[in-house]
């Protein structure tokens, strides 16, 4: 592998998430962001050498592509409010694809009871029955969830703090 490839590669794992999160943003489809994500990354990699800030070029690209997708003949979608500019989404991504990640880095099971907590709204005693455990278990997990991904938490809580 040669150095462009790593270098690609390097940026690929440091701005993948962020821009997925952007460009769902802007279209609601999954596989519609992460196409958009990955023809980004492609115009990046055929263009390389005359690109001197890769992340600026991807979310650029990454906005742009989402934008020509949505302005479209029959495409239908919610606008997104005037008054968040860009470089807002461009930090609302990044913090939100940061929970993601702590998120994903905690432990399987959990992860499990944190996500059907936070995520899908279950009630502890809802959990506990499901997957199984007491509801102090449950209980437990949330705890040191939260405990684990407190520093992204903050990060957010700063962030929306900054709208108000």
């Amino acid at each position: 592998m040669d150095s462009a490839e790593k270098n690609i590669e390097r940026i690929f794992r440091q701005y993948y998430r962020q821009l997925f999160v952007y460009a769902l943003h802007f279209v609601d489809k999954t596989g519609t962001a992460e196409d958009i994500v990955q023809d980004s990354f492609l115009g990046l990699l055929q263009r390389m050498d005359e690109v001197r800030d890769a992340r600026s070029y991807l979310f650029t690209s990454v906005r742009n592509r989402c934008i020509s997708i949505l302005t479209r003949p029959g495409m239908q979608f919610e606008a997104l409010p005037d008054d968040l500019p860009s470089e807002d989404l461009e930090k609302r991504a990044e913090v939100e694809a940061d929970i993601w990640e702590a998120i994903d880095a905690l432990p399987e099971r959990r992860r499990e009871v944190f996500l059907l907590s936070k995520r899908d709204g279950l009630k502890y005693e809802e959990i506990a029955y499901r997957l199984g455990i007491s509801v102090n278990t449950v209980r437990n997990h949330i705890a040191k969830a939260l405990y684990s991904i407190r520093e992204v938490l903050h990060r957010i809580i700063v962030f929306f703090l900054s709208f108000a």
